[in-house]
């Protein structure tokens, strides 16, 4: 049987929290969210099909992310459930669980799942995709310049990261990257999670494309008991930073999971959607 590679953390007779990376990178940009989960929580983090230990699972589709997570809890989490935390990809891929597996779902985290189209959206072809790795993948996989500038600007990732971005960046390969982003970029918004009955928080950054506080308006008019927060970390921020803030404030993120899937008052940082 195919089974995603994982990290556990924490005590296996713990609630089970799995966390769902986002794309292009692994399981690693979980672990300062981890150190403060892991002490009171059983942690599993798996690397999502054709990225990090997990390469040679493919394609990757959201429709096979889910279904392996889905295994991933039944296999490893007490009980057969677990409280499932998604950020960016990882975030779709958590919609996808919600529409296709809720039966294994404790509570939930959605932080910024795009399921609308964005300006544009025409271009996204697969063929562009290919271009675009060829082009600027490829030849600068050994440039440490370039690859601190997709860090920094376009995964607002600090440079404590580096060793471990720069991993994935070489490691993904043509295939991987295009199905990565074609499905990124298609994904919308799938049939039946109007029977997803289960606590579900959805997050975005304030600065956010309108296209994805659409998409978080559209998760909270189906899902039966989803809540909305904004994350804003005001003057001085980017969207970047916000969208990532599983690294860029991970003790926030972690407050944040904590509370919610045990049903406590979120932190006061974050905002109620509107």
């Amino acid at each position: 049987m195919t089974e995603l590679t994982f990290q556990e953390l924490g005590a296996g007779n713990k609630s089970t929290i799995v966390l769902l990376h986002g794309g292009g990178v692994a399981g690693w940009m979980w672990r300062p969210v981890a150190a403060v989960l892991m002490s009171d929580f059983h942690l599993l983090i798996p690397d999502l099909p054709e990225q990090g230990r997990s390469l040679g699972t493919a394609p990757f589709t959201h429709a096979l992310a889910a279904d392996l997570v889905s295994d991933l809890i039944h296999a490893h989490a007490p009980g057969g459930k677990a409280s499932v935390v998604g950020l960016s990809e990882g975030a779709q891929v958590t919609v996808e669980l919600l529409a296709r597996h809720p039966d294994v779902l404790d509570h939930a985290v959605v932080s910024s799942a795009i399921l609308r189209p964005l300006p544009g959206c025409w271009m996204y072809t697969r063929g562009m995709f290919r271009w675009a790795y060829r082009w600027f993948m490829v030849p600068l996989k050994n440039n440490d310049g370039w690859i601190r500038l997709n860090m920094k600007y376009s995964a607002g990732i600090g440079e404590k990261y580096f060793a471990d971005f720069k991993r994935s960046f070489q490691e993904i390969t043509e295939s991987g990257f295009v199905n990565l982003m074609v499905e990124a970029m298609h994904y919308r918004m799938p049939s039946g999670l109007e029977k997803a009955d289960l606590p579900v928080l959805v997050a975005t950054g304030a600065l956010e494309y309108r296209q994805m506080h659409e998409s978080a308006r559209d998760l909270l008019a189906v899902l039966p008991r989803a809540r909305g927060v904004t994350v804003s970390f005001g003057n001085g921020s980017t969207l970047a930073k916000e969208h990532n803030w599983a690294l860029t404030d991970p003790k926030l993120f972690a407050a944040t999971v904590k509370a919610w899937v045990r049903d406590e008052a979120l932190p006061s940082e974050l905002s109620l959607f509107k």
